[in-house]
């Protein structure tokens, strides 16, 4: 065992399942271990690395920034931080950002918006509703609305105030509403739950029943925003806009950012002193975003990952037909799962890893795709082929 892995386990909290590889560098869509050997990355640091490794604009970007200033906090105003917001609010179609360093705790942002706003006009309406198998974070607000049992039993109680309802199910979203609702909270693709895709037309539902009944729709886009299903937001392929949308992972690229967006009138409710952090809006992590959203919008990498996914389905779905054991392929833009059969999904995954391709599986028969935006069809096929020859060992 690595003396590194050795450390890891006395010095560290166990509180990760590590793979047991040191990885030490990347570049692209590769990275390598501390023996030198090389992996074809397709977790991307969970959806994080969303220009591969070390992307050159973005390393730039981390650089200059890095030699001018690296922190300053929200007392003053930065630069790069007011850039990015401008971005974001061009091409969402929202009116105000407020910046924090994570998914979970862009989240628990977006509930307490929720909750202050049903506090100034909703006559102190502060319930959620949210999806069985759907994942918000694992803070306590955002645990309490994640919709996967296991993750809140062992931290309860939790936070009152938060109904889970089944996935894709319009009338048991408005047999839980009452006069205390204040918000529903979705992904529009189920990403832990194990890239569950909506029914046709529910988000658009779940719009119209917020409209009727003045609640307000926030929309997860923690894991399917910034490009990875194949528009900058995966919302969009459903014709709707939230009222608050979270955004974090694949934002800047590596570097820990994450992001509330809401309507004018919504954002107001958050005055001088009700919300806050330190390290949000961290100029170095702001200008890697800004090099990101220039890179998607300005190049042609948004504009190449549905021709990437559809050399992705394609390959997948010839391997489903070929391995009976293949039991569904799903997913949008490069979000894709494949489900087995039977619950080989970790074991599979070990034997790619063994095979020099990194995966993960997000259920016991489940494994997920989140490779770099800016892969190629010969790494997509050599993927393919590795976990081929993974599943031809694991079910011998």
């Amino acid at each position: 065992m690595s003396q590194w892995i050795e450390d890891e386990k006395k010095y560290l909290f166990q509180n990760y399942g590590r793979q047991p590889i040191v990885i030490t560098r990347g570049e692209g869509s590769f990275v390598w271990d501390e023996n030198e050997k090389q992996y074809l990355d397709f977790l991307g640091g969970l959806a994080v690395t969303s220009l591969g490794h070390t992307h050159p604009a973005v390393t730039a970007a981390i650089d200059e920034q890095s030699k001018k200033l690296v922190h300053t906090s929200n007392l003053y105003y930065t630069t790069p931080m007011i850039t990015l917001a401008k971005n974001l609010v061009q091409l969402s179609g929202l009116d105000r950002v407020l910046f924090c360093n994570s998914g979970a705790e862009a989240v628990e942002t977006a509930i307490k918006l929720a909750r202050r706003w049903g506090h100034d006009l909703g006559n102190g309406a502060y319930e959620i509703i949210s999806a069985e198998d759907g994942f918000h974070g694992r803070s306590l607000g955002a645990l309490a609305a994640t919709g996967t049992a296991r993750y809140r039993e062992p931290f309860e109680p939790l936070p009152i105030g938060f109904h889970h309802v089944a996935w894709g199910n319009i009338e048991e979203i408005k047999q839980k509403t009452t006069a205390e609702t204040v918000a529903i909270l979705l992904e529009p693709i189920q990403g832990e739950g194990g890239v569950n895709m909506p029914p046709s037309g529910y988000l658009q539902e779940v719009r119209d029943w917020c409209n009727k009944n003045n609640l307000l729709l926030i929309i997860d886009e923690i894991q399917t925003g910034i490009g990875r299903t194949g528009k900058l937001f995966a919302h969009e392929y459903e014709n709707i806009q939230p009222d608050i949308m979270c955004l974090a992972k694949g934002l800047a690229s590596g570097l820990p950012i994450g992001a509330v967006l809401a309507r004018d009138d919504i954002a107001l409710h958050l005055i001088p002193g009700d919300h806050g952090t330190t390290f949000g809006g961290n100029p170095v992590a702001c200008a890697a975003a800004n090099a990101v959203i220039e890179t998607l919008t300005e190049g042609n990498v948004l504009e190449e990952v549905p021709v990437l996914s559809e050399e992705m389905f394609k390959q997948l779905e010839s391997l489903a037909d070929r391995k009976s054991i293949v039991n569904e392929v799903r997913g949008r833009g490069l979000m894709i799962a494949v489900e087995f059969d039977k619950d080989i999904a970790a074991d599979v995954v070990n034997e790619c890893r063994e095979l020099g391709l990194l995966l993960n599986n997000v259920r016991p028969n489940t494994v997920r795709f989140l490779p770099p935006l800016t892969i190629t069809k010969e790494e997509i096929q050599q993927a393919c082929q590795i976990l081929e020859k993974s599943i031809e060992k694991v079910t011998v």
